[in-house]
């Protein structure tokens, strides 16, 4: 087993393993965004971006990052995001390695914390976390836009909900019904 720094020559191996964590569009833009990522991490002293190798072959990565617990909780942590194993790859240490990656550097910095998410429908993941000491902080939750927009409208009082031009003129309708009706 072997770490080694990401090359603009793994993006294509990160947009496979990583694919259900990239935007949603084409492999050649995800691809793309994957090689910004990398000259990102190369350029800068506060990230690293790693491939695991077994026998020669890529079979892990992980994206670790210096940063604050949260934007108002500034104890520095490394988050150490999507460590990922190629799926025949996995039960050979190779998550482990990753996860040591993150903690060895968080020791080389003097940092006390490490900090990593695992996706809420993945069970395996999420206890391999568990074993490693990695107990749940909080809870991202993400929607689109418009639905939280939707929501947050229904859930305002009926007197403070803008009328729309289509609601308005149905009641306009209603109130010349009653009145046609009671005279």
């Amino acid at each position: 087993m072997s770490l080694r720094c990401a090359g603009e020559q793994d993006a294509l191996f990160l947009a496979e393993l990583w694919s259900e964590h990239l935007r949603r569009c084409d492999r050649e833009e995800q691809v793309a965004d994957l090689e910004q990522v990398i000259k990102e991490a190369a350029l800068s002293p506060e990230q690293r971006l790693l491939i695991a190798e077994h026998d020669g072959r890529p079979a892990g990565a992980v994206l670790l990052r210096v940063a604050t617990l949260s934007p108002i909780n500034l104890e520095p942590v490394v988050q150490c995001y999507t460590p990922t194993v190629v799926p025949d790859q996995r039960r050979h240490g190779v998550g482990r390695t990753l996860v040591e990656a993150a903690v060895a550097w968080a020791e080389d910095l003097g940092i006390t914390h490490v900090m990593t998410a695992a996706s809420a429908s993945s069970r395996d993941a999420n206890r391999f976390m568990a074993r490693l000491a990695l107990r749940p902080q909080a809870v991202l939750r993400v929607a689109a836009t418009p639905a939280v927009r939707a929501k947050v409208e229904a859930q305002r009082p009926v007197s403070e909900r803008p009328r729309s031009a289509r609601g308005q003129m149905l009641a306009a309708r209603r109130s010349l019904r009653r009145q046609q009706s009671l005279g």
